[in-house]
């Protein structure tokens, strides 16, 4: 007991030191974090706009589907509204280890359908891999200059193609898009999806556009010039949209985004559905942070020096070097640095490495810390938050407790406390971000009445909280990619009347 109880003394001891590092290291995280504060002022004012195109190029529309009978025909139906001619798109459909009639359903809707079966390799970007050699092999991928990537559940707005056919023609190689919810009030779980796709409109896409950054792609709803796929497509991760953004990052490339161009999106209404896309999101995360994340790291640095293109074998032509290409060169090299830096914190799980340095310093070597010397004069309502503040103003207790096991484990159970404090106080101070995408959004979001906005508003904070807690368990567990089942009978028509009636 003697041996145990002075490593406990002496990790005890330890603690002060420990916790100004603790500290420093949160300061670091913190500042680190500090552009997405800019993001988010940049995001409430301004988004980038695109001049009308001055040509009309040609673009393949692809789609994986998976026994998607009952939405496919939607989406496109949609297609064929939009306003873009219809003679410049090709629709091409890869039905997926179908078992229903997905592929009849496409064909008979016009669009040129491959069958795959494949039970090793499951992913949707083992699908796109697949319907991308059948295009190469059957029509060649230089014959389209952009392709669309769309889920089956989708549906365009009837001017899509033509708004992100300004961004194409603007010079941008890869652009998303405005994601909407065509079932947002159907269930609180499909709210919170829906919410956070407005929040990442509002705090990333519209402030990384307007700087000519480099935006996350986000699974559906994009368009990328014919050079990503010239060597085929790469990604068939859990999470291929992650890995594309990644990579895409990595090469120099920038990702744009156009706020005019609108898509609808179906969200799961069933919490195990939630519970089970949620841990594959957050492991294929974890991945792409192992695969491109040191990429990532080296640009932050060297630029592209060390990295060699992955997508073309085209070299770059020598132009004669003049004041103004320098500067340009120079301000190139300083944003795709900083996008690297931007991509890569999107990707380091930040909330695993919390985690761990919460568990060492405020838990075991605090724990440790009160052994030695008690727990003296502690706030019961200690914290930063709003909440934790206004309790401790109405309660001001303070707990104390002499040196030893029993100060031991008051100090273990009171980080713990405080923790689950600090978590409720953000839950409710999360609360304000759907009170404002309410807000900003209320002409794009689809009638509904006032109670459900409240309780959306309410169940909002556990989107976040989900994504903690898979982020944790995907560290430990083998995920694997199993579909989401789609069924609303939602078309564009019906969301076109909501619409109508929302600005009555």
């Amino acid at each position: 007991m003697d041996f145990i109880s002075n490593i406990i003394t002496a990790i005890g001891n330890a603690y002060p030191v420990a916790n100004v590092v603790y500290a420093v290291i949160g300061t670091v995280l913190t500042w680190l974090a500090f552009h997405k504060t800019i993001y988010r002022i940049l995001g409430f004012f301004f988004t980038r706009r695109f001049k009308p195109a001055k040509k009309q190029h040609k673009y393949a529309v692809v789609i994986a589907a998976r026994n998607e009978q009952a939405v496919i025909g939607n989406l496109l139906d949609s297609i064929k509204r939009q306003d873009y001619p219809q003679e410049l798109l090709t629709v091409f459909v890869v039905a997926d280890n179908c078992t229903d009639n997905t592929a009849e359903t496409a064909r008979n809707k016009g669009a040129i359908c491959y069958e795959r079966f494949d039970n090793e390799r499951k992913t949707k970007g083992f699908a796109l891999q697949y319907l991308f050699e059948c295009i190469e092999r059957d029509y060649g991928t230089k014959t389209f200059e952009g392709y669309f990537v769309f889920d089956a559940d989708n549906l365009l707005k009837e001017d899509y193609i033509s708004r992100m056919n300004d961004s194409f023609d603007a010079g941008e190689k890869i652009i998303t898009s405005y994601r909407n919810t065509k079932n947002f009030d159907e269930s609180w779980i499909a709210s919170t999806y829906a919410l956070h796709w407005l929040r990442s409109i509002r705090q990333n896409h519209r402030a990384r556009s307007v700087l000519r950054l480099a935006t996350n792609i986000q699974g559906t709803g994009f368009l990328f010039s014919n050079e990503i796929v010239e060597k085929g497509w790469k990604y068939t991760s859990l999470t291929e949209d992650r890995a594309l953004t990644a990579d895409a990052v990595a090469q120099g490339y920038r990702i744009s985004y156009n706020d005019a161009a609108e898509f609808y999106d179906e969200q799961p209404i069933n919490l195990r559905v939630a519970l089970r896309q949620r841990l594959r999101w957050s492991k294929g995360h974890l991945l792409a942070f192992a695969e491109t994340g040191p990429y990532l790291f080296i640009n932050i640095f060297f630029g592209k020096l060390f990295i060699k293109t992955r997508f073309t074998d085209k070299k770059e032509k020598k132009q004669k070097r003049t004041f103004k290409s320098v500067c340009l060169g120079l301000v190139e090299s300083i944003r795709h640095r900083f996008a690297s830096f931007d991509t890569l914190m999107q990707l380091t799980p930040l909330s695993v490495f919390n985690l761990a340095r919460w568990l060492v310093v405020p838990v075991f070597m605090y724990a440790c810390y009160c052994y030695v010397g008690g727990v003296e004069s502690v706030a019961f309502f200690a914290g930063g938050t709003y909440l934790a503040k206004l309790l401790r103003f109405i309660f001001p207790f303070e707990i104390n407790f002499s040196s030893g096991a029993g100060a031991f484990f008051t100090g273990l159970a009171m980080q713990v406390w405080l923790r689950i404090l600090y978590r409720v106080g953000k839950y409710i101070e999360n609360t304000l971000a759907a009170i404002y995408l309410f807000i900003m959004e209320r002409k794009r979001i689809i009638k509904m009445p006032f109670y459900k906005k409240v309780l959306y508003t309410l169940t909002w904070p556990v989107f976040d909280i989900i994504g903690r807690y898979t982020t944790y368990v995907a560290l430990f567990v083998k995920v694997t990619w199993k579909p989401i089942p789609h069924e609303s009978k939602v078309t564009i028509e019906d969301i076109e009347k909501n619409k109508q009636e929302v600005t009555k």
